[in-house]
């Protein structure tokens, strides 16, 4: 029974999702004037051959294919630092009133928030390792990771938060050529351990999977192997959306006593108005930005302000708001939760960017808007 219900939302999600993007189409502009860049402000390097709209020949870089009014927005797959239109921005807005308006019981509350790490075994034992793709991408995000993978670069430590199936530290494990690295993958679902110590990839020379919550207090606040002030640079990729608002001060202190002053903490996770985010349908919202897989994981959608809040305890500069941005909002202490103090917090911004990404469904001409966030933090 499970397995059908399962089956009949992942049908209903899809068909929302054609359906947000039809209406991003229908009767609106493509959006494409109101993310045009002048000519001169393009950068030399993009992905395709403005005068042809041609793919480059030499290597592709994400982040790079911009979409100007002399391009066609259907040409391709992807478009990078694409703002959505006022039609997806109206439709996501009707969205969010209806999640709030049906949100999740009192009973399925407590049941998902008391155990989540039940929720992540079954997903893992369901798709073991062929859900997520290996972040090939990561190396070129975060350059720091190539930098301890070189030989001469010394004993160095990563911490993978949320590993999963290991597909980030896989990818770095068979890139690195450091003989003195240790990349310590951690999750708190026992299935994906086991998932990543089965893998035939997976060497205990430079490589620990374990058990490990991180927001875990007292004796499990700290992952087997680790210490204090013993990690070089701590991974979280959309793991931070997985805990409870409640659980981000533990983690964010955790995370600080294992990293080294002057350390990085690397992180990507899910931005406000995501397509996913406005897919939820009734019965899935547990409290503002916060949702309810159907898969009974959690998921929470951040905005760049807070973030940057959580972790160093600074408010952020206002953005220029986009014309039209009905979402856009001037950050404030007001906007964010008040864990931290700039001088307490324990780390300081490197960077915090978001990347938009227009997803295009060529042959049936539908947009499809995806919001990220992706920033490093400093240990003081």
């Amino acid at each position: 029974m499970a397995d059908q219900v399962s089956a009949t939302e992942a049908a209903a999600v899809e068909a929302l999702g054609v359906a947000v993007a039809r209406l991003a189409t229908d009767g609106a502009t493509t959006g494409v004037e109101e993310t045009s860049t002048a000519a001169g402000e393009v950068p030399a390097h993009r992905s395709h051959d403005p005068a042809n709209n041609a793919k480059r020949t030499d290597p592709f870089m994400f982040g790079q294919r911009f979409l100007t009014q002399e391009d066609n927005v259907f040409e391709y797959n992807a478009w990078d630092h694409v703002e959505t239109d006022d039609a997806f921005k109206e439709y996501a807005e009707k969205q969010y009133e209806l999640q709030r308006s049906a949100p999740v019981s009192e009973f399925d509350k407590s049941r998902f928030n008391s155990d989540p790490a039940r929720w992540w075994n079954m997903f893992y034992k369901n798709n073991t390792a062929n859900f997520f793709k290996d972040r090939k991408w990561l190396h070129q995000e975060f350059p720091i990771l190539t930098q301890i993978c070189e030989p001469d670069a010394g004993p160095k430590t990563i911490l993978e938060i949320g590993a999963g199936a290991g597909n980030t530290a896989f990818p770095i494990l068979a890139r690195n050529k450091n003989p003195l690295l240790r990349i310590h993958a951690c999750d708190f679902s026992k299935t994906a351990v086991e998932v990543m110590r089965a893998d035939a990839a997976y060497d205990t020379k430079h490589m620990q999977a374990d058990v490990w919550d991180a927001a875990g207090t007292g004796d499990d606040s700290m992952p087997p192997g680790l210490g204090p002030a013993s990690v070089d640079v701590a991974i979280l990729v959309f793991i931070f959306s997985a805990l409870s608002p409640s659980q981000w001060r533990q983690a964010v202190e955790n995370v600080a006593r294992l990293v080294k002053p002057g350390g990085t903490v690397c992180f990507r996770d899910y931005g406000r108005g995501d397509l996913a985010q406005v897919r939820f349908r009734k019965g899935r919202y547990l409290e503002e930005n916060f949702y309810i897989r159907g898969d009974g994981t959690r998921v929470y959608f951040f905005e760049k302000d807070e973030l940057i809040k959580i972790w160093t305890g600074e408010t952020a500069e206002p953005e220029t708001p986009v014309e039209g941005d009905r979402d856009q909002k001037v950050a404030s202490t007001e906007d964010t939760q008040p864990f931290m103090t700039a001088d307490e917090a324990p780390f300081a911004l490197e960077d915090m960017g978001v990347d938009r990404r227009l997803i295009v469904n060529r042959a049936m001409k539908l947009k499809m808007y995806r919001c990220w966030l992706q920033g490093r933090f400093r240990r003081k």
